[in-house]
């Protein structure tokens, strides 16, 4: 099952959240969600133009730069010459042939060459840049998670209350549910609690600690 990082960090935050019932573990995901919104909101309310991280890709990219020369080709084409190899960058398009350009829509160093040859401004550099890094990032959390009232004060209607929700039709397998995910076969299993006592290291433990070579 291909799963994401956000799967990943959001599962491992309701492990103890997954013994309550329904309504309980909803609370649960709900206060989780709006704390990450708030604090998300208030980093996105110190942003400039560009995000604090896509500003630092900048001025990584324009450091690289500094070794860099270039020529005009056209109107909107230009060659960077770097390290004895010859880059085409079209900055009306947004595209190099690093690849890294249309990759993150952010100039790469060739292209950061290019602005800085036209005399572009720094702080104009964001109009170079993709519309999510300028402006969307900041509306993410421009959105409330509005908090539930409490459940005496619910008002359900009748038809919702006199409804009979029956359990599904599954039997549950025989043991103790997992709480980590299952491992993808790429992922090494180095990082499990299965290591030499004696020196921690993995392969080993510390009853047939000896038949192994001390590396110093």
């Amino acid at each position: 099952m291909m799963i994401s990082n956000i799967a990943e960090c959001i599962n491992g935050c309701l492990v103890e959240a997954r013994k309550l019932s329904i309504l309980g573990f909803l609370e649960e995901v709900r206060i989780l969600f709006a704390a990450w919104n708030c604090k998300n909101s208030e980093i996105a309310s110190y942003f400039t133009i560009l995000g604090k991280k896509f500003e630092e890709i900048l001025t990584l990219n324009g450091v690289k730069a500094l070794r860099m020369t270039v020529k005009p080709a056209g109107s909107y084409f230009y060659c960077v010459y770097d390290s004895g190899r010859m880059y085409i960058v079209d900055i009306e398009r947004g595209m190099c042939n690093c690849g890294w350009y249309q990759i993150d829509e952010i100039p790469c160093p060739h292209g950061i060459v290019v602005l800085k040859g036209k005399n572009v401004d720094v702080k104009e550099y964001d109009r170079y840049c993709s519309e999510f890094y300028r402006s969307n990032i900041v509306k993410t959390y421009e959105l409330l998670i509005v908090s539930m009232p409490d459940k005496k004060n619910w008002n359900v209607p009748f038809f919702v209350d006199d409804e009979e929700v029956l359990p599904p039709k599954y039997r549950r397998p025989p043991g103790r549910p997992k709480k980590g995910r299952h491992l993808k076969s790429s992922e090494s299993l180095s990082s499990s609690s299965n290591r030499c006592g004696k020196c921690g290291r993995a392969g080993h433990n510390r009853r047939i600690y000896s038949f192994f070579p001390n590396d110093s």
